[in-house]
């Protein structure tokens, strides 16, 4: 791996919020637990912190659900169909299920979004521009739906990427393995230890 130019390096974690991973959370209080994804904050944890310690940046993306005019939130019938237990309240901005999971805070970055790609109708780009920044490391959830469709935007907009492949996960092991794999064509594919070792070096 080429060695990083760490204040121009973020580590962007994708979608690490309570509603997906606390047991209080929408996910959780709806029996969706999957242990892959569960395991992804105690070897997030250390990558971020290093990171940080380093000089590099921490940038989080929020799916968020838009309450309508009677409150129930905008919900497309694509998710609606996967998650029909959804409801108001739930990924709503500024509510603890929308946060970064206390164990990866605080973020640098923080950015909502609306569909699985974090660009997609959203600041990112900007204040990744704005805070010159060029690589893009990946962690988080899910590898097959907002962790690719995000790293293929960043992808196309010249940013030099790469993913985690043991801090993605998803709801399907045989998703996420096939993702990693396509994945591969545009980003370089590393472990978090292995990044960690690039850190310190």
């Amino acid at each position: 791996m080429t060695k990083l130019n760490l204040e121009r390096t973020a580590l962007v974690l994708v979608d690490m919020q309570n509603d997906f991973l606390h047991p209080e959370g929408a996910y959780g209080r709806n029996g969706q637990a999957c242990d892959a994804i569960a395991r992804l904050p105690e070897r997030l944890a250390p990558l971020a912190k290093a990171m940080r310690a380093a000089g590099g940046w921490i940038v989080s993306t929020h799916f968020t659900l838009v309450p309508s005019k009677k409150g129930a939130p905008f919900i497309s019938p694509h998710l609606r169909s996967l998650r029909p237990f959804l409801g108001a309240g739930d990924f709503a901005s500024g509510s603890f299920g929308h946060q970064l999971i206390d164990s990866l805070q605080p973020a640098d970055l923080t950015v909502e979004k609306i569909a699985f790609s974090a660009f997609y109708q959203s600041r990112l780009e900007w204040v990744l521009s704005r805070a010159g920044l060029e690589t893009l490391v990946f962690g988080g959830i899910v590898t097959n739906g907002g962790v690719a469709s995000t790293v293929r935007d960043a992808h196309v907009r010249d940013f030099h990427n790469i993913v985690l492949s043991d801090g993605c996960a998803a709801f399907s092991k045989t998703a996420h393995e096939a993702t990693i794999a396509s994945l591969s064509t545009i980003a370089q594919i590393t472990t978090c230890n292995e990044m960690l070792s690039q850190l310190k070096v």
